[in-house]
């Protein structure tokens, strides 16, 4: 049952913010639109932000879900940015609502699984230390969500697949190469 208001609390939050901007909504507005009171609200999330950031982190999830391996990255990136872009107004007015560097947790702490997912497997028999696979993962996670918030920032107009090609293309084979001078 908890799953099922909390996504109709995502719902309502959504449709609420087709109309309005998300610093005009407040927690009564989405429990009223929800048809639930402001006190299930409140058991289920500390304010509209909490909201906010477990529907980004539930949604990145499911689309990157099954691509932590080298042969799947870009399908996960790329699904991230499909996602993003088939919810253009949510997303939109988070990041006009919320810190860049909210925006940039909230992107960030889901697709660091499938980087550093990557990374384990390339790293297979290598002597790579854990600390030199999380630094070359968050290397490369910053790079993808600074790419991510740009976009967004331009009114995602470029093709996602376009980005996912070119980013393809810049880093083939580094993963591997970057493993290789932290081997011990």
């Amino acid at each position: 049952m908890s799953q099922i208001t909390k996504r109709a609390l995502e719902d309502s939050l959504k449709h609420l913010l087709l109309q309005k901007p998300l610093s005009k909504i407040t927690v009564s507005d989405i429990a009223k639109d929800c048809g639930i009171n402001r006190m299930t609200f409140y058991y289920h999330f500390k304010d509209i932000y909490d909201l906010i950031e477990w529907i980004c982190v539930e949604e990145t999830a499911r689309a990157i879900n099954g691509k932590k391996t080298y042969e799947t990255w870009q399908q996960g990136f790329l699904q991230t940015f499909q996602l993003v872009l088939a919810n253009k107004p949510f997303i939109t007015n988070v990041y006009h609502s919320v810190s860049r560097e909210k925006m940039e947790d909230y992107f960030y702490a889901i697709t660091y699984d499938l980087l550093i997912g990557v990374i384990e497997e390339k790293a297979a028999g290598m002597n790579v230390s854990q600390e030199d696979k999380d630094f070359i993962a968050s290397f490369y996670n910053y790079a993808f969500v600074g790419l991510l918030i740009q976009w967004i920032k331009k009114d995602m107009r470029e093709d996602p697949q376009v980005i996912i090609d070119r980013l393809s293309i810049l880093i083939q084979g580094d993963v591997t190469r970057a493993l290789e001078k932290y081997q011990h």
